[in-house]
Formats: C-alpha cells, sequence, structure tokens
C-alpha cells in the first residue's frame, strides 16, 4: 500500500472512531427543531356551581314559582302582590342573551328555551335576585332583570342558571361586565367557546329549519304582518278550524302574553291526500306559505302552502308535528270583545290594540248569549244558501254570530226556527266583518241551547 492511500485509511478509521465515540459519550445537535409536547386539556369547570347565592347580602331576594315560561332568558313567576300588583313578576334574566324563540325563530333558540324549562321544572326551590335592593325593569318596562337560582333534590346549594346557559353555549353575554357575577359570565362564555358547544359548534342546530322561510311565531306575523308581505314565512300552531273553504285556522299560545295569536292558511288546489292530511283540526304543524293581504275580507293571510310527498322532509313543506290537541275555544265576554283592549309591551314601545283585533283567527267560546234575530242567506246562487247571521246580546251588549250552512245528522238543513229567541253558548273563530268583528261557527254542535 503506497503512502496515499495508508493516510486515507487512517483518515476514515479516525473518523469512524470520533463518530462512534461522538454518539456514544457527547451530545449532538439535533438536525430539526422537536415536535412541542401536546398541552394538557384545559380541565372544565362548572361555573354555575363555583358562584354562591348570598342570602345575607342587600341585593332583593325572592323564592318563587314558576307561572310560564317563556324562552330561554324569559320566564314568569308568581310572587306576593305586596311585591308585583297582579301577583306576577315577569323575570329577564341578568348578563345573557339565548337565541330567539318567541319572534324570529334563530338557531339554537328553540334548545335553550329547552334546556331553561326542564332545569326550572326539575328544581325544587327557586330564587330570583335583582342587581340592587329593588327590582329594575328592563327596555320594555313590563320585564324585571333578575338572577335565576334553583336547587334540586338532594342538593344544599343553589346553581345560577344565567350562568350555566352561558357555559352550555346556550347565550351569549350581555352586559355582564360590572354586574356582581360578571367576571364568572366572562369565563363561562370562553370556556362554552373553547369547548365549541351549541351556538360556538359551527355545527347545524336539529331544531332548526335550514329552508327558504323566514322562520317566526305567530305573535311577531300577527303584530308586524306588513314586514313580511310578499315573504315566505314559516311558523308552528294549532289547526283549530277547517273553513271549508280550502283554508284552515291555525292558532299558537304565546306565554309572554298569555293568549293565542291565529291566521287563517289558504291551501286553495295546491293540496291533496297527504298534504290535506297534515292539516286536520287538531294537529300541530309547521305550516310554510307566503304573507299575502287579503283584501276583500281586509285581513292578512298565508298562502300558496304544498307539499312533495316524495320528499315529507322537505323544509317548505306543510308538516305536521303531533297529533291530539283541541281548539283553545277561550272563553270571552261580550263586553270584553266589543270593548275590550290588548297592551303589548315591545323593545319599542307600548303597542295597544282592540281585543278583538287582537284574537283574530283564534277561537273564542261565549256563553248565555239571547238571539234577538236571524237572517238567513237566500241566494240561489250563493254556496252559502242557507247560512244564517245570528243578531244575540247579553248584558246590553250585541254580539254578532256567523254560521255556515248547518245540516242535522241525517242531512236535513238547521233553520232559522231552531235558534231565534234562544238562550244559547257558541264555540267559533273570530271573523273580521264589514268593518267590526263576528264569531264564526262552522258545526252545529258548536251552537249549545240552553
Amino acid at each position: 500500500m503506497d503512502r496515499f492511500r495508508k493516510r486515507v485509511v487512517f483518515l476514515l478509521l479516525g473518523c469512524m472512531l470520533l463518530t462512534a465515540c461522538g454518539s456514544a459519550d457527547t451530545p449532538t445537535e439535533p438536525s430539526a427543531e422537536p415536535s412541542p409536547t401536546p398541552a394538557a386539556p384545559t380541565e372544565t369547570v362548572d361555573y354555575a356551581g363555583t358562584v354562591k347565592l348570598d342570602m345575607n347580602s342587600s341585593t332583593a331576594k325572592l323564592e318563587v314559582t314558576v307561572k310560564s315560561f317563556v324562552d330561554g332568558d324569559t320566564v314568569h313567576f308568581h310572587v306576593p302582590e305586596d311585591v308585583m300588583e297582579d301577583g306576577v313578576l315577569k323575570a329577564r334574566f341578568l348578563a345573557i342573551n339565548t337565541p330567539e324563540s318567541t319572534g324570529k325563530i334563530e338557531e339554537y333558540g328553540k334548545a335553550a328555551s329547552r334546556f331553561t324549562k326542564e332545569v326550572l321544572s326539575g328544581a325544587v326551590s327557586i330564587i330570583v335576585e335583582s342587581e340592587s335592593g329593588e327590582w329594575t325593569p328592563d327596555a320594555t318596562g313590563g320585564r324585571y332583570l333578575a338572577w335565576v337560582w334553583y336547587k334540586t333534590a338532594g342538593s344544599e346549594d343553589y346553581r345560577n342558571l344565567n350562568i350555566e346557559l352561558l357555559q352550555n353555549g346556550l347565550a351569549l353575554a350581555n352586559n355582564a361586565f360590572g354586574s356582581q357575577y360578571g367576571e364568572t359570565c366572562m369565563a363561562a362564555v370562553e370556556q362554552a367557546r373553547r369547548e365549541a358547544l351549541n351556538i360556538y359548534s359551527g355545527q347545524p342546530d336539529p331544531d332548526f329549519y335550514y329552508g327558504s322561510a323566514v322562520e317566526l311565531t305567530l305573535k311577531e306575523l300577527r303584530m308586524n304582518p306588513e314586514s313580511y308581505n310578499g315573504i315566505k314565512v314559516a311558523f308552528h300552531g294549532i289547526v283549530s278550524s277547517n273553513s271549508g273553504t280550502q283554508g284552515v285556522y291555525v292558532e299558537d299560545y304565546d306565554a309572554e302574553e298569555d293568549m293565542y295569536f291565529g291566521i287563517y292558511a289558504y291551501y286553495g288546489f295546491g293540496l291533496t291526500g297527504a298534504g290535506l292530511d297534515v292539516l286536520s283540526v287538531g294537529n300541530e304543524v309547521r305550516v310554510v306559505g307566503t304573507v299575502q293581504h287579503y283584501e276583500s275580507g281586509g285581513t292578512w293571510q298565508v298562502s300558496g302552502l304544498s307539499y312533495r310527498q316524495m320528499k315529507p322532509d322537505d323544509p317548505d313543506n306543510v308538516q305536521k308535528l303531533s297529533t291530539g290537541h283541541s281548539a283553545a275555544y277561550v272563553l270571552t265576554d261580550p263586553d270584553t270583545f266589543v270593548n275590550g283592549e290588548v297592551t303589548i309591551e315591545t323593545e319599542g314601545g307600548t303597542f295597544t290594540a282592540p281585543y278583538a283585533q287582537m284574537v283574530l283567527n283564534t277561537s273564542v267560546e261565549m256563553r248565555g248569549l239571547t238571539v234577538t234575530g236571524v237572517y238567513t242567506t237566500e241566494d240561489e246562487d250563493s254556496s252559502s244558501k242557507g247560512a244564517m247571521t245570528l243578531t244575540c246580546e247579553k248584558d246590553g251588549v250585541r254580539i254578532t254570530v256567523r254560521t255556515a250552512v248547518l245540516r242535522e245528522a241525517n242531512g236535513e238543513l238547521i233553520t232559522a226556527d231552531q235558534y231565534r229567541g234562544k238562550n244559547i253558548d257558541v264555540k267559533g273563530i273570530v271573523e273580521s266583518f264589514d268593518g267590526g268583528y263576528q264569531i264564526k261557527v262552522f258545526t252545529p254542535n258548536n251552537i249549545t241551547i240552553n
């Protein structure tokens, strides 16, 4: 081996020895940055249980029971009459906003409403607390801002429902800063956002319809019909009566106002078979249709209803939600019907309207009416031939009752002699007629002769 080749061999051997020694005895620089160690998952905190109700603090507090559930952040509670004159505190939850379920329906609104109802229905004790020593009204002037605490069977501590809605991702914080539990509220929101719960999940709400219609309540539609003129809307309600002229009346109870709102749904020739079955009297339904003003009747209605039998879950279909319901037939006295008014507190101010106007297209009952006169439609060319208009009185107040063409079980026409001069109870639908309001009766069993 020549001198050059020997030097190369020795150099290679030396490098191999240095490399071996270095790997065994000395640290070496890594060729790249090491992967970071995954952070330990943040522990979920039950913020609704970390705050404590101090019964000795200066804030106003009351133990209450539920009168009615309105939505996720509004509940009406029974309270002593020395606190509220009518014995009802309409509580608007402090520091939060849940998605809407009583006006325009919003995603997760129904989930928030259901959560509040389930929680408080299972409580053995409920306490409402103000932010100060007095009960402070909200922007409407008719509701009062409150923290809502509840206790379940077997528990010694109260939980804060406002914060619980936040930590479950069912509410947004609203003016929480500066409130007595504000820091906890914000921590609960951040946790819900971090854990991607409900409104922060980015996932579709299974209770929300993602069709082309505006989701709302019958109250919202009846209060603001002009805003939806020509617009496709969707709402829930009970089919209270079939008009017999290709349409039905639909009504829905509103807990906030403790009254029913209704509308006429005209389906025309657009429905057959399964679609007509959906709109059977007594069904709870989801109606999808276009809002329009019925000029000859001077009222608002929805039309353009449809049902695609091959796609029963199509969000633009009318849909049957449940069965076995009945029309409300709210017991009403003639004086209230003719002279009464309804006052509703809204975010925009106070709204007052005649009682009959507000209950238009809903079902009512009146008792003890005396029939003082009867007019019968005699037009041979009219489909209403044989229908009657009963002029009735009670306590000096006059009421008009209009009937469809009524027949006995054997098919015999019921005539004016059946009712003239009699004292009757009636169940029917409130209709607009000739600038006033009347009660429309569609079946003979809804007139009882006393």
